[in-house]
């Protein structure tokens, strides 16, 4: 076996998780050009804190509303359709945003483009899930969460560039038209590269097509993944408090407020750090048992806010999101137990409805922190920490993997 065909075999890539990154990439970059920047934008067009705090919530209930119709329709129609859609659905959210400079647009194109990520990653789990063997999964994952952080790392620096040069509202509406662009070249190489889905077998449970009620679905969801369930909740009120408030804490709040272009270099910082962390883990998870990379992730995750309160200058922020970078540790590992812990025949839709009862749930997370926010940023992040403290407290105590119990192929189908 050639060298390239070993770091291939050992980062899991194959023909379609290549088409895969590269529309993770295009589409991620011009998404992130933006988005990173959408609270100030709003600010810039007259929105105020509420309109912050509406704009998250949407992301995280739009997120789990999307992505159990995402689950589905990639098992009817299959996962390289299924991303076409997806793509034109976020193409149409830019155009709005790029034609219509008013903070009612953002909200209204925000529908469509914020849908993208929840929307498609159901499908991309299940193709990973499908090319890769059981013991690849969470590299793939991996490779998957570390290409999305390129975009993630490069997006805010460029984005922050176009608002230097052109300002708050044109400098982001600047930003989308690259996204536009970009989201173009990027559907056309993954009709390319990903490969049309292997035809179904006429099973008499097949011919019946995927389940359309996901409430059908819960008794197959096996305790194991509830408790991962509700431990991922808890932890996600303490991300999602805070999220939309953390570019108006460091560009507007602090002692020494930092630039657009200076927050595109944190962002930067800590996607790179995630990104350092992702292939070992991987490595390490897919030989042992998953749980404690997941426990030192939800760690992470709750102690960024209680760090971030007291960073007040660009120096100290460095410190911040290094450790924000760090929560990724363990993400890739809880999607892929995730995808473990699913029945065979159910995957997509089972990642569909996991994303859809959290993340319905978390939205109420997010439109309270604008609550919280106008009350007192410490209060804000004081809050957060505590959901942090809880759920990892109590996937510490009973969370379990593959390794506590039976494998999910032997779910009834």
């Amino acid at each position: 076996m050639s060298i390239r065909s070993q770091i291939s075999d050992f980062l899991g890539l194959r023909k379609s998780t290549v088409g895969l990154l590269c529309m993770v990439i295009l589409v991620g970059m011009g998404e992130r050009m933006a988005e990173r920047f959408l609270p100030i934008y709003l600010i810039a067009l007259g929105g105020g804190a509420l309109s912050i705090g509406l704009l998250n919530g949407l992301d995280n209930l739009l997120s789990a509303l999307y992505s159990f119709p995402g689950g589905y329709l990639s098992d009817r129609i299959g996962t390289k359709k299924a991303l076409l859609v997806f793509n034109i659905i976020a193409m149409f959210g830019f155009v709005i945003v790029i034609l219509i400079p008013l903070w009612q647009a953002v909200l209204l194109g925000s529908v469509f483009f914020l849908s993208w990520s929840a929307i498609s990653l159901p499908a991309t789990m299940s193709l990973i899930a499908r090319v890769l063997p059981l013991n690849k999964r969470t590299m793939g994952v991996s490779m998957h969460s570390l290409v999305r952080r390129i975009p993630m790392a490069l997006g805010p620096i460029l984005g922050g560039i176009c608002i230097g040069l052109w300002g708050e509202r044109n400098g982001v509406r600047a930003a989308f038209g690259c996204a536009f662009l970009l989201s173009i070249l990027a559907t056309v190489l993954q009709q390319i590269l990903i490969e049309d889905d292997p035809p179904k077998t006429s099973t008499k449970k097949q011919s019946r097509g995927p389940e359309k009620n996901p409430l059908k679905l819960l008794p197959h969801m096996r305790p194991a993944l509830k408790r991962l369930l509700v431990s991922d909740i808890l932890v996600r009120f303490c991300e999602q408090i805070p999220y939309a408030f953390v570019v108006v804490w460091c560009m507007k709040t602090i002692a020494e407020p930092v630039t657009a272009l200076s927050f595109g270099i944190l962002t930067a910082i800590e996607m790179t750090v995630a990104m350092l962390v992702y292939i070992p883990v991987a490595y390490l998870a897919d030989k042992s048992t998953k749980k404690p990379f997941v426990v030192i992730t939800f760690m992470f995750f709750t102690f960024f806010p209680l760090v971030l309160f007291f960073c007040q200058s660009f120096k100290l922020l460095v410190f911040a999101f290094v450790l924000r970078g760090l929560k990724e540790f363990g993400e890739p590992t809880r999607k892929a137990l995730i995808m473990d812990l699913a029945p065979e025949n159910l995957k997509a839709a089972m990642f569909g409805l996991y994303y859809l009862l959290r993340d319905s749930i978390v939205s109420i997370a997010a439109f309270g922190g604008a609550f919280l926010w106008q009350i007192d940023p410490y209060i804000n992040f004081i809050v957060a920490f505590l959901f942090g403290v809880a759920g990892t407290t109590y996937f510490a105590l009973y969370g379990s993997d593959l390794l506590d119990g039976e494998h999910p192929s032997t779910f009834p189908r």
